[in-house]
């Protein structure tokens, strides 16, 4: 498990990533290439699983090509390798926090006021 920040859509098939400190997940993706990806809107609590092959790539045409778009959206941080991911399925995560009938309003408006109550007790300490 190893969150990544950088996670975006490349085209209709495939989500990409880029390796900025991720020594293990490359290591392990190049030993097994099936991998399964979890987006998760942190308010609303729905979001995506995606499983599907990922391609390692370190140099070449494509990564270039990558490695252009993450400088254009403004990537500074060195970029060690580029994590292709084919999506071979996509399904909807959604919490168990609906399971009691709450509505998405509801649940965003009381993760919205957790996190704003949390945060500002970190800024008055």
């Amino acid at each position: 498990l190893s969150p990544k920040g950088t996670l975006t859509i490349w085209d209709d098939e495939h989500l990409v990533f880029a390796d900025l400190a991720s020594p293990g997940t490359i290591a392990n993706l190049q030993c097994n290439s099936i991998v399964e990806i979890n987006v998760v809107d942190p308010l609303v609590r729905k979001g995506y699983r995606f499983k599907g092959t990922a391609r390692v790539l370190a140099e070449g045409p494509l990564f270039e090509q990558l490695l252009a778009f993450y400088r254009q959206r403004g990537t500074v941080n060195p970029i060690h390798a580029i994590v292709l991911v084919k999506v071979e399925r996509a399904l909807p995560l959604i919490s168990p926090a609906y399971d009691l009938g709450a509505t998405e309003d509801e649940i965003r408006d009381r993760w919205l006021q957790y996190w704003t109550m949390l945060w500002q007790n970190r800024i008055r300490e």
